[in-house]
């Protein structure tokens, strides 16, 4: 296998294509191997960055139809799993109506094609990858062995390959798979390479909820454009003794172009009946506060019935949903509130700039027998015990003084173990933060026991990944680290932030 060392000398002797400005660095020493590339001339010299542009072309809101993502078709379907074959091809698309973007896709596609597997039942797929750059695939929220967990350092070679074996010993659930290279995750993932993997069980398919195509993935993106159309990623600055993107950008980088499955504001026409949207929050810095307008009449903007880790115990009423990059809300929105002839928008309250204040409209078309309804029982997540806990964890997160992104203090380091969990036992987890931080754990599913102000939220509940930590709080969860023994990594899910080190190992021992 090649291993990290060999993949960096190798970049740094011949250049690699990467669609920004990149450093390539050592995350155990964080020291940049000055190996550095400029989009379209992988010779390895520098030239000056562009400035960001000041808008991105201009799109008429609400005027391009809803896309729902292809999904995936099997190469092979026996009693040992089912089969896939999935290659990182670069392509173009038309995002920006008349232009053709560039982009890095699964099967050449931004989101790329979703995944659909079954509890219990395993899923492998065959990763091809026919980029010039590595790439590391991370199926995220599964309960997956370390070997095919995709860790930072675990590449793929331009040109190689490798098989992902996903047990999916684990509930119905929304998951997502995106690239997970050290480094480099932001701009790999913004330039296209994330898509749905969902898993169905039997308890989910039981329940009356909204079925088939009234059960939709919506992917949330923000973009910036070139006037060209290609979407503007910040460089990597030449100047700096240490990895990083321009300083301007290393908060997180935020785009003024809504995409919604990687179109920019999509019209999905609805009938007045209940819809069944699987929420993910794939950008890599921006929150999305959201809601409906007009609201439904007693304000219930949303049903949510599910979270990261799968279905709610019931469901949960929401006058908005706030939601981090990472995180996955399952929610029904029933356009039975509003008359025939209405145009609802979905907006965004969150204040991050550039502003984006809405994200997608429905338009209700047409009435037609409702057969779905929201039971008040919908499932019995197996909730970690916070009684049964062993150890407590404590850990800050926070920019350095250097002004890398830190965990307790210390830069990602592939070699350094932060925690050492033994399998089967349960820990909580504390996160203290100086910003906003969405904090993820691969492997395992966490419940949110308690926030230091103000208390727990409406979008705690249930079985999740990823966790809102905001400025100054305390956030303490509760996990149960069984599966499999290895090594796996936990860090802020604002990609930027990972990639300016905010990230840490933790070894689930036998």
């Amino acid at each position: 296998m090649t291993t990290r060392r060999q993949l960096l000398a190798a970049m740094a002797e011949v250049g690699v294509l990467l669609g920004v400005n990149a450093v390539v660095t050592s995350c155990s020493t964080g020291t940049p191997k000055r190996a550095v590339q400029q989009a379209g001339v992988g010779d390895g010299e520098w030239t000056p960055p562009r400035s960001p542009p000041k808008t991105s072309p201009g799109v008429s809101r609400f005027t391009l139809p809803f896309r729902r993502p292809p999904e995936l078709r099997p190469t092979r379907d026996d009693p040992s799993g089912t089969y896939y074959d999935l290659a990182q091809q670069a392509g173009t698309a038309e995002i920006i109506p008349g232009l053709r973007t560039p982009i890095w896709g699964y099967g050449g596609t931004f989101p790329g094609p979703t995944v659909i597997g079954r509890s219990d039942r395993p899923v492998i797929i065959r990763h091809r990858n026919e980029l010039r750059v590595p790439v590391s695939v991370h199926l995220h929220g599964g309960r997956t062995p370390a070997t095919s967990d995709g860790y930072p350092t675990d590449l793929i070679a331009p040109g190689g390959s490798r098989e992902y074996t996903y047990p999916q010993g684990q509930r119905a659930a929304t998951l997502w798979y995106h690239d997970h290279r050290v480094d480099f995750t932001a701009p790999q993932v913004h330039m296209g390479l994330a898509g749905f993997h969902l898993i169905r069980d039997d308890v989910d398919d039981a329940l009356p909820l909204p079925k088939g195509d009234k059960d939709i993935p919506v992917l949330l993106t923000d973009r910036l454009f070139e006037a060209d159309g290609a979407m503007f990623y910040p460089s990597v600055d030449p100047s700096l003794s240490k990895p990083g993107i321009y300083p301007w950008a290393m908060n997180g980088f935020y785009g003024d172009t809504m995409l919604v499955n990687g179109v920019p504001w999509p019209l999905l026409q609805v009938s007045a009946t209940k819809y069944r949207f699987r929420i993910l929050n794939a950008s890599n810095a921006r929150i999305y506060e959201l809601k409906l307008d007009p609201a439904p009449p007693g304000g219930v903007h949303f049903v949510q019935v599910g979270s990261d880790g799968g279905l709610l115990a019931g469901p949960v009423s929401q006058d908005r949903l706030v939601i981090s990059p990472a995180e996955r809300f399952d929610v029904i929105i029933d356009f039975a509130a509003y008359p025939v002839g209405t145009r609802v928008v979905m907006t965004n309250g969150w204040a991050d700039k550039p502003v984006i204040d809405q994200v997608m409209a429905f338009d209700v078309v047409r009435t037609e027998p409702e057969r779905s309804s929201i039971p008040a029982v919908l499932s019995t997540p197996d909730m970690p015990d916070p009684n049964a806990a062993v150890k407590t964890r404590k850990f800050e997160v926070k920019r350095r003084s250097d002004g890398m992104w830190g965990i307790n203090g210390d830069m990602f380091d592939e070699h350094r173990i932060s925690a050492d969990p033994k399998l089967g036992t349960t820990e909580i987890w504390e996160f203290t933060s100086d910003v906003r931080h969405p904090m993820h754990l691969h492997l395992v599913h966490f419940a949110v026991l308690s926030r230091s102000y103000p208390a727990l939220g409406p979008f705690d509940a249930g079985l999740k990944d990823t966790v809102h930590v905001r400025p100054g709080e305390t956030v303490r969860v509760a996990a149960r680290f069984d599966g499999w023994p290895g090594k796996y990594v936990f860090h802020c899910h604002n990609l930027e932030h990972e990639d300016m080190m905010m990230m840490a190992n933790f070894q689930v021992t036998p």
